[in-house]
């Protein structure tokens, strides 16, 4: 008997959206409920504990464990700048002081008298999260990061490297079977999210990190030009955190195949409006898709994340797979 699988991807010109957007520790949510928020907006900050650095005292002072405390001459919970004493000996005659250095800028975390061990920690660094989507914050995470409530279009790729972005949408072909070629990529592309058609190789995405293009949105591409462009072969793992100063997403699969025309053709519908990006991919439990979210005019201003959405449908929808009446591409 045969089977066939779906990756089940949605395709949806106007969508209603909820996005969480969480802290990595407990921090401090800057946003309120309700509030109209942009893309750029920060709505949460926290500080991550910076790395710690075990430093040996009593092996550099030549001391006993248990004497670690009368050679300190920093506390617990004080600040060091690199290089500036935080431990000494104190014999009769100074010349045979014995002295240990902090190898780095931070703070004393601990000190034991068991191991004679003094633990560094770096200056904490701060993280900020930012709306992501334009939207309407509906719900407030004490403490973690809110809710937000958008009205879109909604495209998800079958595969995608590269982070989240923002910019506006740039149709850069004529036609879903169209190559993007570097000749194509000029200064009018700063700054924005491109749709291709059929493929696009690495000497065009080369032009485009040269022009400074934000986003790449492609029928397919092959797993050279990939390589190419990340400097290895990519495992199978997620994706999402290269550091590539560019987001990929692919909407058909591997090779070069055109990018559907209905997708193509929603892509184009929404020319020139702000889009939000994000190449994030795993394939394996728990997958992600790499997405690409148009809200509308008003959302994210005064009022905003108001508006109905005709033919709505949600965003937790569940897909079904292959039904009766469904559209397919051979």
């Amino acid at each position: 008997m045969t089977h066939a699988y779906t990756p089940g991807l949605r395709l949806a010109e106007k969508m209603r959206i909820e996005k969480t957007r969480s802290l990595p520790l407990p921090g401090d949510v800057i946003a309120k409920k309700g509030d109209a928020v942009k893309a750029s907006d920060i709505v949460a900050r926290t500080n991550l504990p910076g790395k710690v650095h075990s430093v040996n005292v009593i092996n550099r002072l030549g001391i006993m464990p248990n004497d670690i405390h009368n050679c300190m001459l920093k506390k617990e919970g004080e600040e060091v700048k690199k290089e500036e004493p935080i431990a000494e000996t104190k014999p009769m005659i100074k010349f045979f002081k014995s002295i240990c250095f902090s190898p780095i800028s931070g703070s004393i975390e601990s000190v034991s008298d068991v191991t004679g061990q003094v633990l560094l920690r770096e200056p904490p660094k701060p993280v900020q999260i930012n709306a992501y989507i334009d939207g309407k914050v509906i719900e407030i995470i004490e403490k973690e990061g809110v809710v937000i409530e958008t009205y879109a279009t909604f495209v998800q790729g079958i595969f995608g490297v590269g982070g989240e972005t923002t910019g506006a949408l740039q149709i850069a072909v004529k036609s879903p079977g169209d190559v993007i070629k570097p000749e194509d990529l000029k200064g009018v592309h700063k700054d924005k999210i491109i749709v291709g058609g059929s493929i696009i190789h690495y000497d065009a995405i080369r032009k485009a990190l040269d022009v400074g293009v934000r986003g790449i949105i492609i029928g397919g591409i092959h797993d050279k030009d990939i390589k190419e462009l990340l400097g290895y072969d990519l495992g199978v793992a997620i994706t999402g955190s290269e550091d590539i100063n560019i987001t990929l997403i692919v909407t058909e699969g591997f090779g070069q195949i055109d990018m559907a025309q209905k997708t193509f053709e929603i892509l184009k519908s929404r020319e020139g409006s702000m889009a939000s990006i994000n190449g994030a991919t795993q394939i394996r439990a728990g997958v992600v898709r790499p997405e690409i979210i148009i809200p509308f005019n008003g959302v994210g201003q005064k009022g905003g994340s108001e508006m109905p959405a005709t033919n709505e449908v949600s965003a937790h929808e569940k897909s079904g797979g292959i039904s009766v009446g469904g559209q397919i591409r051979i």
